[in-house]
């Protein structure tokens, strides 16, 4: 099985479960640290003539991720793409569980299983709130809204977030916006959008900050099993 991956999640899954299987990754794939596979572009350009030029047997992609009309070109050209759609935890194992099925996998890696047993009694993080922000993006600046697979985590840690029930799930709101609805808390990661201690708290003064791992927020993969702990003592730190 040769197989390429377009998702920097779906990548370390694999490389974690079936690692002479990959073949090809993006530019964007940062773990495991030592991957040695082609390197075919980003997750919104990638290089569609350096995928087929790997002969894939398989690509795997995501419908957030990853721009329909190249999942449309690969398929034009002979690919076979499997699309995953990951918006809640639950729906991260399954579809988790369906890829490396379709990759070759023999059973249910332990790391998976030692993910879902971390998050069938996950960890809270504080006392239920339901006033948290959480800005992916500055510069805008956007957050997150609707229906995403990060504030289904945050939820499960005892997290709710300000803009769960906005129409769109990731919603541009002026600063000025965020800084009025006076949340209980500002939850910072450094991906997308690389927040830091000197780059993000000063924008929201006052308020209670806590800087995230975004691998663990949005990856769904092997971090999963960390997770749990290492996204609640980051919550409760903001708090000390």
């Amino acid at each position: 099985m040769r197989v390429v991956s377009l998702v920097p999640s779906l990548t370390e899954a694999v490389a974690a479960t079936l690692p002479k299987a990959l073949v090809g990754a993006t530019d964007w794939c940062t773990h495991p640290a030592d991957l040695d596979v082609t390197r075919i572009g980003g997750t919104k350009n990638p290089d569609t003539e350096r995928i087929l030029a790997l002969a894939p047997d398989l690509v795997i992609a995501n419908e957030e991720e990853n721009r329909a009309p190249d999942l449309d070109a690969l398929r034009a050209a002979g690919c076979e793409v499997l699309v995953t759609e990951v918006r809640s935890v639950p729906q991260a194992f399954a579809e988790l569980a369906r890829v490396l099925a379709a990759c070759g996998a023999p059973g249910r890696p332990r790391w998976l299983a030692e993910a879902e047993a971390a998050w069938a009694s996950p960890p809270r993080a504080r006392a239920r709130t339901t006033t948290a922000v959480v800005p992916i993006w500055r510069r805008p600046w956007m957050v997150l809204g609707r229906d995403t697979f990060a504030g289904d985590v945050l939820a499960r840690l005892g997290v709710g977030h300000l803009h769960a029930g906005h129409p769109e799930r990731y919603p541009r709101v002026p600063l000025e916006e965020l800084r009025a609805a006076a949340p209980d808390l500002v939850v910072l990661p450094d991906e997308p959008y690389r927040f830091t201690a000197d780059d993000g708290p000063e924008a929201f003064p006052g308020l209670p900050c806590a800087l995230v791992s975004g691998r663990h927020l949005t990856w769904y993969g092997p971090s999963l099993a960390e997770a749990p702990r290492v996204l609640a003592e980051a919550l409760r730190a903001a708090h000390r």
